[in-house]
């Protein structure tokens, strides 16, 4: 699960949880806590939609603000291709896209007002967890892989010198850390056979 596929996720899990072997969460948050100081206008948009929807638009095609969400505050941000931000750009910049955009971040208030009971259900089922996180991500707070690991301590964590998209720079690192924990969940195979008897 990242970024968006964090709220797509956590209401398939709960929604089926018997069919859950495990999580894997790459920058995706589940606490408020985790919304960084990028979210302030985005929440006053939530408030006011019409009132900060020229903030919101030009954050989402600006290309420097693009950049930034690749890059956050790499040290090193020679190692981005810029391709990365252009493609986003051009993507972005679509006809229609735009208004596609506003919709979905006008509806991340939801995901927001459900982050309790997601915490909830963590706490209360402890599934297997991996956190893969890109600590130079300036959306989203360093603390959050930190929250995640107070509702399952059990949960493997890992800091990446990424940005918000940790697999613009360690894709092959990433990716042995989730066959790893994958092979490991898949061997154990029962964790989904448990939680099917709970609910």
């Amino acid at each position: 699960m990242q970024d968006y596929g964090g709220p797509v996720g956590f209401r398939m899990a709960l929604a089926d949880p018997g069919r859950l072997n495990g999580i894997v969460v790459q920058n995706a948050v589940a606490h408020d806590t985790g919304l960084g100081p990028l979210w302030a206008t985005r929440r006053a948009f939530w408030r006011d939609r019409a009132g900060h929807e020229a903030a919101i638009r030009e954050n989402i095609l600006s290309l420097a603000s693009i950049r930034v969400r690749h890059v956050g505050d790499d040290p090193d941000p020679e190692r981005y291709d810029p391709d990365l931000w252009a493609d986003e750009h051009a993507f972005l910049s679509r006809p229609g896209e735009i208004d596609i955009q506003l919709d979905l971040m006008y509806d991340y208030r939801t995901n927001v007002a459900s982050y309790p009971s997601w915490q909830e259900w963590l706490r209360r089922t402890q599934p297997p967890l991996l956190v893969v996180w890109g600590r130079y991500d300036t959306s989203f707070e360093i603390t959050e892989p930190a929250a995640y690991r107070s509702d399952v301590p059990e949960a493997e964590v890992h800091l990446l010198d990424g940005g918000h998209f940790v697999l613009d720079t360690r894709a092959d690192e990433a990716a042995a850390l989730v066959r790893t924990f994958a092979g490991r969940v898949l061997g154990a195979g029962r964790w989904g056979h448990n939680v099917s008897r709970e609910s």
